[in-house]
């Protein structure tokens, strides 16, 4: 057991006008496992390669482990997965390969394929694998649940919670609980480490938060009414202040008195006003170290289409192939409006194929990386589609993203007002307007496509996976918009909490 400390950590990005980090101290045990949780663009991904030594900063890093970092960048995935396996960790045993791969239910032959034939969960269990058969390594895993069904998190869930010594992004809160026991927080103005899991730590940052709030609200009617005490303890203190002049009594030793007594008055009026000042500038002070890392996690508003028909999509006994090959069958379902009807089921067993079908069936799919796979599609059994059904989309892709920001507004024909208006609610800053595409996170990039979704007054909003890399404010405060407005949605999404809350129909696939 040893720790990793860090003190007093600044940096930036050349040509950046703000800091990223500011004066971060905080320390953290090496047996520690934690949850790494923030905004995107907060900086985790940044803080995770200053670990690494990629960046120069001002500060101290001291640990005495070695950082591993995943996923681990493999460059020929034709090779056979045990030739990359040793690449990557020479000293492996190959029983404890196999030992550790127990744990996550795989499958032996897998060793011997060609690693790009694995599944994308495949691949992730087995890098996660290899990276903790090293010793005295601490390791960095940088959002492992992208792309991974729901039972297949579960079972990585369940081995990292054998394991110790980790930093876990993820914004999947189910997952988080699993297998954490502390917290590494990016906050707007410092960054924490509290002990738990994730709901202990929300319900510790709500109760913070709205204690905060209360005392702001304390705060500021104390400091209205200790202003308008001293404007007229002010006043009065003048009024007495005036008397002592140009007023003279009959006799001289009454005026004397008159006087001392007056400037007595005065004096102590002019004390009670400045008792008063420090009282408020105390207030003041008070008040301005709260709130600092109060999340904004304003209202998403949406106008949404209604059409004449109440049934809006149907399958029946509906069968998906691409040439010979068949992805599913015996596909039935009914999409009423106000359903958010769930496509649940692991990786390839054909949730988005249904999702191509539809927008084949509709001829309205825009995305460019679609069209090759929606003209091999074919389809047997019934689909059918309400009459002028208008569809909003989101994909799985980010990566034809490209360009500025204002050019895509022009493209995609959007309100920009509207569209902007929900990048900012979405923590989304107002200086990544006049960057390209290209620079965004993956989360921003995400967030430009549900944006742009949002402005679309459509009938039937689908969405592919589309809280990949989202962060977790961003996760509730969709699935509020949802809760309150109702939507009729298709989704494919493996995040157990975001389904459970919003879902009202799920099929399994």
């Amino acid at each position: 057991m040893s720790r990793i400390d860090v003190s007093n950590l600044t940096f930036y990005y050349e040509g950046s006008y703000e800091n990223i980090f500011e004066n971060a101290s905080f320390q953290i045990d090496t047996d520690w496992k934690l949850g790494f949780i923030g905004r995107n663009g907060r900086g985790k991904t940044t803080f995770l390669n200053l670990l690494l030594g990629k960046y120069e900063y001002t500060g101290t890093i001291s640990k005495s482990v070695e950082f591993d970092y995943f996923p681990y960048e493999v460059k020929d995935k034709t090779r056979q997965t045990i030739e990359i396996v040793e690449e990557i960790y020479p000293q492996y045993e190959f029983w404890e390969l196999c030992r550790e791969w127990s744990y996550l239910k795989g499958t032996d032959d897998v060793w011997f394929r060609p690693f790009d034939t694995l599944s994308h969960g495949e691949q992730t269990k087995v890098l996660l694998v290899v990276l903790f058969l090293k010793e005295n390594h601490f390791l960095l895993i940088d959002e492992s649940t992208n792309h991974l069904d729901m039972e297949t998190r579960q079972v990585v869930c369940d081995y990292l919670k054998r394991k110790k010594g980790f930093i876990l992004v993820s914004h999947d809160r189910t997952f988080l609980d699993g297998c954490i026991d502390h917290v590494l927080s990016i906050n707007k103005n410092n960054i924490e480490v509290v002990a738990g899991n994730f709901s202990s730590w929300w319900e510790n940052k709500q109760r913070q938060d709205a204690f905060e709030l209360a005392e702001n609200e304390k705060l500021k009617k104390d400091i209205r009414r200790l202003t308008a005490a001293a404007r007229q303890a002010e006043n009065w203190a003048d009024n007495v202040e005036s008397t002592k002049i140009g007023k003279k009594s009959f006799k001289y030793e009454k005026c004397i008195d008159t006087r001392a007594y007056v400037g007595e008055k005065s004096r102590r009026m002019q004390s009670r006003r400045k008792n008063l000042e420090r009282r408020r500038e105390a207030e003041i002070e008070e008040k301005s170290k709260l709130l600092k890392n109060i999340e904004s996690q304003e209202e998403i508003r949406l106008v949404q289409a209604k059409h004449h028909k109440e049934l809006l999509v149907e399958a029946k006994d509906l069968t998906l192939r691409y040439g010979e090959k068949e992805v599913c069958s015996g596909i039935s379902f009914e999409l009423h409006q106000g359903d958010c009807l769930v496509l649940e089921g692991h990786n390839g067993c054909g949730k988005s194929s249904v999702i191509r079908a539809i927008l084949k069936v509709t001829e309205t799919a825009q995305e460019k990386q679609t069209s090759e796979s929606l003209e091999r599609l074919q389809m047997d059994g019934k689909l059918e589609l309400a009459s002028g059904l208008k569809i909003s989309y989101v994909s799985q892709d980010t990566s034809y993203l490209q360009g500025k920001l204002q050019d895509y507004i022009i493209q995609e024909k959007i309100d920009e007002t509207l569209f902007k208006q929900f990048l900012r609610k979405m923590d989304f800053a107002r200086s990544h307007f006049e960057k390209r595409m290209e620079e965004f996170s993956e989360g921003q990039k995400k967030k430009v496509l549900l944006a742009r979704s949002l402005c679309d007054q459509a009938h039937v909003y689908i969405w592919d996976e589309p809280l990949n890399f989202i962060d977790i404010f961003s996760r509730m405060q969709l699935e509020e918009l949802i809760l309150k407005y109702r939507p009729t949605m298709i989704l494919v999404e493996h995040d157990r909490t975001f389904v459970e809350r919003v879902g009202t129909k799920i099929i399994k696939m």
